[in-house]
């Protein structure tokens, strides 16, 4: 048909487009130690020195507070302020472009209402897995009693003023049905106060954003273009500002892990342990059980043969930890290897590169709660299914970036009342979570776009000729 041949053309131009803008942007070769292992180097100094003080002066000694409350603390905090400060431009521009990158929802029928409808159920299926698992597992609790109690003292200072509130927010809506308090609580009255408050509502932002992205799709593009490029310059800006802010991180994370260890020792490394189970556990039963199933009923395709044919595409997410980067990999070898068409590939691959992040969704959940649970505050049903909305939207907002998540988590920290200095116990070991929930990430948009094709009446895996006579047929 001719409107498949319209598409496909944009589809060559975009892929090759990409391609050459990576080739552009991207350094021959990184010079020097490369960020990661800089960020471990500081992980190693601040355990070692934190551990050193604990055990030779112990975490009350004097010289160790006042290294604390003077040097360490303050180096900490600016870095944590840093990644504070992008929080709301970050979230509201990243799902304003992700929703807006949808197009016209009235053109794209089928195929973006398919999309979207697998984005949405499979991410909450991902942020289900991992709640269940931190609740099940709690790595969070597995700390002495004395422990929890300090940690608790020392960073749920928040915990209480927000506890509070929501005790008053729950005598208000006593009198008031489940849906209107659910309207309330989603729906934001004026969302500049949400904005401006000293502890802004993530919640509210996300779905301030979430709206205007879909009244973009719905306007012609004369009209929308301008405020989308607007919110395009910010997300990049943001996005860039995150760069920055992590070049620092490296000092900020060996101060912070220095501040932790060397009041509370060795147990914390021992919850951490736990903490990467739990996430690599998730991470694994949603590729191996969730992608699996998917592939099989919806894609119907052998998840074997699946993915032997998307390993170059794994590989990639998991050495590079972006799904941008992988996005040009990802587009040839789907098409190539799997035979899904080009003016699928081209929408599906591109728009989950930055909304359908189904890893990063779960891997929000799952800190969000263990660093709930290490700062003593317990966190009841209906707060857990406000973090799964939070995490849903995070994963269609995240920047497909190395460390895109961190600024998410932080803020819902800070709206649940938790210090986020509590997110350097992370953020040492956050390199390699993030190279397995990006490939989680990645292979979750190629599970979505076999899911789109198959259901558009395409024949997976039998080559060109297949796809090009399912083209015809369309």
């Amino acid at each position: 048909m001719s409107d498949n041949e319209e598409k496909r053309i944009p589809a060559d131009d975009y892929e090759q487009e990409l391609m050459t803008d990576l080739d552009d942007d991207t350094p021959d070769k990184p010079k020097g130690i490369p960020l990661h292992t800089k960020i471990l180097i500081g992980l190693l100094v601040g355990v070692t020195a934190g551990l050193l003080a604990n055990w030779i002066w112990g975490g009350s000694d004097p010289r160790v507070v006042w290294t604390v409350e003077n040097i360490t603390r303050p180096v900490g905090q600016l870095f944590l302020n840093l990644l504070l400060m992008i929080v709301v431009p970050l979230v509201f521009s990243s799902l304003v472009v992700g929703v807006a990158g949808i197009g016209d929802i009235r053109k794209l029928g089928r195929i973006g209402a398919k999309s979207f409808a697998y984005t949405l159920i499979i991410s909450a299926i991902s942020v289900i897995i991992g709640l269940t698992l931190a609740n099940t597992i709690k790595p969070g609790e597995r700390i002495s009693p004395e422990t929890a109690a300090a940690l608790k003292e020392e960073f749920s200072s928040g915990a209480s003023a927000a506890t509070e509130a929501q005790r008053k927010a729950a005598e208000a809506a006593k009198a008031e049905t489940a849906l209107m308090q659910v309207v309330k609580t989603i729906v934001p009255s004026n969302v500049f106060n949400s904005i401006s408050s000293a502890s802004p509502n993530m919640l509210h932002i996300m779905f301030f954003a979430l709206i205007i992205g879909i009244a973009i799709t719905l306007l012609p593009s004369a009209v929308s273009a301008p405020f989308v490029n607007v919110c395009e310059s910010l997300f990049a800006i943001t996005a860039k500002i995150i760069d920055i802010v992590m070049k620092f991180a490296p000092y900020a994370v060996a101060c912070l892990l220095f501040n932790n260890i060397a009041q509370f020792g060795l147990e914390l490394l021992q919850s951490l342990g736990w903490f990467v189970v739990t996430v690599l556990l998730g991470l694994s039963l949603h590729f191996f059980g969730t992608y699996s199933l998917s592939i099989y009923f919806l894609s119907r395709m052998n998840p074997l043969e699946f993915f032997h044919r998307v390993r170059t595409v794994i590989l990639t997410a998991f050495s590079t930890s972006s799904s941008n980067a992988t996005l040009p990999t990802a587009l040839r070898v789907t098409h190539e290897n799997l035979g899904v068409p080009k003016e699928i590939n081209s929408f599906v691959l591109t728009v989950g590169a930055t909304a359908n992040q189904n890893g990063t969704a779960l891997y929000e959940g799952v800190t969000v709660l263990f660093l709930a649970q290490l700062a003593g505050v317990s966190l009841d049903v209906s707060v857990q299914l406000m973090v799964v909305y939070l995490a849903i939207l995070g994963g269609i907002g995240t920047a497909g970036v190395p460390s895109g998540s961190i600024p998410f988590i932080i803020g819902i920290l800070f709206m649940i009342g938790i210090d986020p200095a509590l997110i350097a116990i992370i953020l040492g070991v956050d390199r390699i979570l993030d190279m397995c929930r990006t490939t989680l990430n990645v292979v979750g948009d190629i599970t979505a776009a076999t899911f789109v094709a198959r259901s558009e009446g395409y024949e997976l895996l039998g080559g060109q000729k297949n796809v090009g006579a399912a083209s015809d047929s369309m």
